[in-house]
């Protein structure tokens, strides 16, 4: 009798119900990470992407103090790029502008990006948001990010009256 109940209760573990809502709320996980790989972020309004036409390499680099964004930006005078940083989110948005056409010129390939450009970075939460820097020189951006002191566990003694 005991191995007919255990038996029956592992079957009804085996049985999952599929619920089309789930399905989707798998499937819309899975695209916001896809983006979120790409520097953009399905949670910001879409006017700050709909009109993005490359987005620039990015390498994270972690130190015992700090993260170190680098972002290739050649040809782009630092005027040209905006950061932001709100909610956890680092910004990195900026335009690239075209040579002009000018009489005499053909251009016989074209193969670096122009127009705008745009990245979010999602930082952890241990982070000194008010000490992030930015730098820019020869085309390359860093932006530091200066790490907080972990919380350390702080145990409380129970007093008894």
């Amino acid at each position: 009798m005991k191995q007919t109940q255990s038996l029956k209760r592992k079957n009804k573990m085996l049985i999952k119900h599929w619920t089309p809502d789930q399905t989707i709320a798998n499937f819309d996980k899975e695209i916001n990470k896809f983006l979120n790989d790409f520097g953009i972020d399905k949670k910001q309004p879409e006017s700050k992407f709909k009109n993005t036409i490359w987005s620039p390499r990015a390498d994270i680099i972690e130190a015992k103090e700090n993260y170190t964004l680098q972002i290739d930006l050649p040809g782009i005078e630092p005027e040209q790029v905006k950061i932001n940083f709100k909610e956890g989110k680092l910004s990195i948005n900026g335009e690239r502008k075209a040579e002009e056409k000018t009489e005499g010129k053909n251009f016989h390939r074209v193969e670096r990006s122009y127009g705008k450009f745009y990245r979010a970075f999602e930082l952890p939460e241990t982070i000194q948001a008010d000490k992030i820097s930015a730098n820019f020189k020869n085309g390359l951006l860093l932006v530091t990010i200066p790490k907080a002191e972990e919380a350390k566990p702080k145990e409380i003694e129970i007093k008894v009256s």
